[in-house]
């Protein structure tokens, strides 16, 4: 049951939608350089408000927008009497995503951003040449904001479509950017798949693959130079695979000395679980800027990568 503050989220990304809002959330490193411009102290326009997360006056949101922020919890009080909001909307394709607000350096913050793009792209590209079955079961493993979930829902119709998280605050917002998608989903807070009984015909992840200092949760890969909550997310995965089941893993590997130590235990991993792999490099260098972290003294670069299991 949505509770009306939730209620008042959804129905605050139905108005922008009819406001056509269009806001495209940018890696962290840039939203940094544009708000450091001299002339991006306040908020100018609704993007500026709940795009670029900067502050406001009450009076340049209209009265059932700044009704909605205010009943959805949405609205933080400043010192010098504006407001900020505590959340993001952006866009995606035809759809809007509710999310952290900049910075996100919270521990329990809710990605959105340049990936999330990407990812939506690479399910499109994938269920277009091979679409799923009829009543197919889908589950976006770590599903964040529900990019992967929504995504794969409208291009599988009558799909049962699972979302799973670890983090309470992504399966809040997963869930209201659903409703206010009009896609049916179920939502379930753990780390297994142990709640889904069925075998699973479509599994889709985008982990984190980043080194993070905080070790939080949404940007941090883990060991093995940040690949190994993708490899055990994908390990978990292809064991529940129905047979002809696919798994749309979407990451990044640190590439030592030309070698790829992820990709090597992702091909290990599909070898011992009967599954065919796929793996290619989508982009050959990203987060260059995180190469200047003691963690990263050994790395080339940081590849983008897809690997597409499929059981056979």
């Amino acid at each position: 049951m949505m509770t009306r503050t939730d209620a008042a989220l959804v129905q605050l990304v139905e108005a922008l939608r009819r406001r056509d809002y269009r806001f495209v959330t940018p890696t962290p490193a840039t939203h940094a350089r544009v708000l450091a411009r001299p002339d991006r102290g306040a908020a100018r326009d609704l993007e500026d408000v709940l795009g670029w997360s900067l502050p406001f006056a009450a009076s340049l949101v209209d009265a059932e927008l700044l009704g909605l922020l205010e009943a959805g919890g949405a609205l933080a009080a400043t010192a010098d009497g504006m407001y900020r909001s505590r959340f993001r909307v952006s866009r995606l394709k035809d759809a809007l995503y509710l999310h952290s607000a900049y910075p996100t350096d919270a521990a329990d913050s809710v990605f959105f951003g340049p990936d999330s793009y990407r990812f939506a792209d690479l399910i499109e590209a994938e269920l277009g040449g091979a679409p799923t079955p009829p009543g197919a079961v889908i589950v976006d493993i770590g599903t964040g904001s529900g990019v992967g979930a929504l995504v794969a829902a409208k291009l599988c119709p009558g799909a049962g479509v699972w979302m799973t998280d670890v983090n309470p605050a992504a399966l809040r917002l997963a869930a209201i950017n659903a409703a206010a998608a009009g896609v049916p989903v179920r939502a379930v807070e753990s780390p297994t798949l142990d709640a889904i009984a069925e075998p699973i015909d479509l599994a889709l992840a985008n982990p984190p693959y980043i080194i993070d200092h905080g070790a939080r949760t949404y940007r941090d890969g883990g060991g093995m130079l940040g690949g190994q909550v993708s490899v055990d997310m994908a390990a978990m995965a292809a064991r529940r695979l129905a047979s002809g089941g696919r798994l749309i893993l979407y990451t990044g590997s640190a590439i030592v000395r030309g070698e790829d130590p992820l990709g090597a235990a992702l091909a290990a991993l599909a070898h011992a679980e009967g599954c065919d792999l796929r793996y290619r490099e989508l982009d050959p260098d990203i987060f260059g800027e995180e190469l200047d972290q003691p963690a990263y003294a050994e790395v080339d670069r940081i590849a983008l990568v897809a690997a597409i299991f499929t059981k056979r």
